[in-house]
């Protein structure tokens, strides 16, 4: 499948990015989505899938609380203008999608371990180094046609080694085998580059504003 509008793609997200995070289940509202996070820093999120000046001025003002969050689809120097000083910007972001594809079996580097498992819909990949150390990581959640990729990190001293493909590769295989065909993430500018190089395209930029007394 593909996406025919942002909001098609923010609505695939939001639905398997809960199941990754073990946050509760959306809350729909007419310009978008509420999702309880229950993290100390991080109580709430509203995900506005109507990134237009009026919804965000009235959303931004109604739910300024510390430890809430909004995620805007629409250009940041707009979004920053339209909600206002008491948010703050994260670092720039993207949401991006591809289809999912079989790329046949990718080696593990030398010196380093693979290991997977299932928890609660969501597979994880761990990578190792010689020594058990961390090297880099990641998580899918296949929610029916779709999955999100999340949580992609590869340790810096671990960085252009191929670990961050041999992650999302693992990770593609393991939705396309639960029946997922199309995949959705929230890019950073760290991993950007590297999903761009997989196929991954950007359909939105993805504002992320946090309350300045949070």
């Amino acid at each position: 499948m593909s996406f025919d509008s942002t909001a098609a793609a923010v609505d695939a997200w939001v639905r398997g990015w809960v199941v990754s995070r073990g946050a509760a289940d959306p809350v729909a509202a007419p310009w978008g989505f509420t999702v309880d996070v229950g993290q100390v820093r991080h109580a709430t999120r509203h995900v506005l899938t109507a990134g237009d000046e009026a919804t965000v001025r009235e959303v931004a003002g109604r739910v300024a609380a510390p430890t809430v969050w909004l995620k805007v689809f629409a250009e940041p120097e707009d979004v920053v203008r339209w909600a206002g000083p008491d948010w703050q910007a994260d670092e720039p972001g993207w949401l991006m999608w591809t289809p999912l594809r079989l790329a046949g079996a990718r080696a593990v580097p030398a010196g380093y371990t693979l290991r997977t498992w299932d928890r609660g819909g969501v597979t994880r990949v761990l990578v190792t180094a010689a020594d058990g150390s961390f090297a880099a990581r990641g998580q899918i959640a296949p929610t029916g046609a779709t999955a999100v990729v999340d949580q992609i990190e590869t340790a810096p001293e671990h960085r252009r080694k191929g670990l961050g493909r041999l992650v999302m590769h693992t990770l593609h295989e393991a939705a396309l085998a639960r029946g997922a065909t199309t995949g959705v993430l929230g890019g950073t500018p760290d991993g950007r580059g590297l999903y761009e190089s997989l196929g991954w395209r950007v359909r939105a930029p993805l504002v992320s504003l946090f309350h300045a007394a949070g």
